[in-house]
């Protein structure tokens, strides 16, 4: 039995990136969001011209588009990728007009699992062909994620639920562009959290839109919904680190730090707190630790809290003091 995209306690934490934006990172952010103790990646296959997202994430579909990015290179990075993470799961988001209507369900649904991904979320399928790409799903015992709005009827909220077994329904938080927060915030979608979940008790509800802050992560937890999706925020930072000179790895650790301020509140998460090398000191944990080096510095991962400060080395400098939001 696979672990659970979202295992318990929650409540849990997808990030949504564009595949190629920054054009040869994937790897480096992928295993950086493992440590961080991420559930889910919620990995894009860029494609242009989206109408449900909002500038930052079309101007990133465009620089991924123009870097070359395809489902095939996506697929390919994600067979050397996957096999390296610990804990991170891999969503593939697909649009079926750029990415797959040429394609054979059956045997890209195939192509898809055997490259690690452990769920699709297929945009703006037809649903004329909807029957087609869910039984090569079914038949790949490669799940679906599903989406729906706080206005869905409940039949779309109840088949909803019910498609998304093995992974999550993406629960929009209202109509319009992806980082735009909803007029009544996360917290009042309580009530179609509690439909979703009486429909389908064992599907995790997965809330996205405007989610860019501390407190929208707690407005999240309060809806009772199990996990949040931060999409364009962190695209966002990927963005302004390429526009000022600064590695794209440690600016998106740092705002994941900011995110969640207090890693001890998932402490189901495997790699625990993380220090990075800057200027100035860096408490580092004793005990049980592994250190990763490369470019941009040396991260050192603890499982034992017993603090030490040592010097630091100087590295790629970051935007530490930036909030979240």
């Amino acid at each position: 039995m696979p672990e659970p995209l979202f295992p318990p306690p929650g409540p849990g934490l997808a990030v949504f990136l564009n595949a190629g934006d920054p054009a040869g990172r994937l790897t480096d952010l992928a295993l950086m969001l493992d440590t961080q103790g991420v559930d889910v990646l919620e990995l894009a296959v860029p494609f242009p011209n989206s109408p449900t997202d909002g500038p930052v994430i079309r101007r990133s579909a465009a620089r991924a588009l123009e870097a070359g990015t395809t489902l095939d290179t996506v697929l390919a990075e994600l067979a050397d990728l996957t096999p390296k993470l610990n804990h991170l799961k891999v969503a593939l988001l697909a649009d079926w007009s750029h990415s797959l209507r040429h394609r054979d369900p059956a045997a890209t649904t195939r192509a898809i699992a055997d490259a690690g991904a452990r769920a699709l979320l297929v945009h703006a399928l037809p649903p004329r062909l909807r029957p087609a790409w869910q039984h090569a799903l079914r038949t790949q015992g490669l799940p679906q994620v599903t989406t729906c709005y706080p206005a869905s009827t409940p039949d779309t909220l109840h088949a909803a639920a019910r498609d998304a077994t093995g992974a999550y329904v993406y629960l929009v938080a209202h109509y319009g562009r992806s980082g735009t927060t909803p007029a009544t915030g996360h917290h009042a979608l309580a009530d179609t959290v509690t439909a979703l979940r009486s429909a389908a008790p064992g599907t995790p509800v997965a809330v996205g839109f405007g989610v860019k802050s501390a407190a929208d992560l707690r407005a999240v937890a309060a809806s009772g919904a199990d996990a949040a999706i931060v999409g364009s925020a962190a695209v966002a930072r990927l963005e302004d680190a390429a526009a000022e000179g600064l590695d794209p790895v440690e600016e998106l650790r740092a705002f994941l730090t900011d995110l969640r301020p207090d890693p001890s509140a998932h402490p189901h998460r495997p790699g625990g707190p993380s220090t990075t090398t800057h200027t100035g000191t860096t408490t580092v944990h004793t005990g049980t630790t592994t250190v990763h080096t490369g470019t941009t510095g040396t991260t050192v991962h603890t499982c034992v809290h017993t603090p030490t400060t040592v010097p630091a080395t100087a590295s790629t400098p970051t935007r530490k003091d930036r909030p979240a939001c």
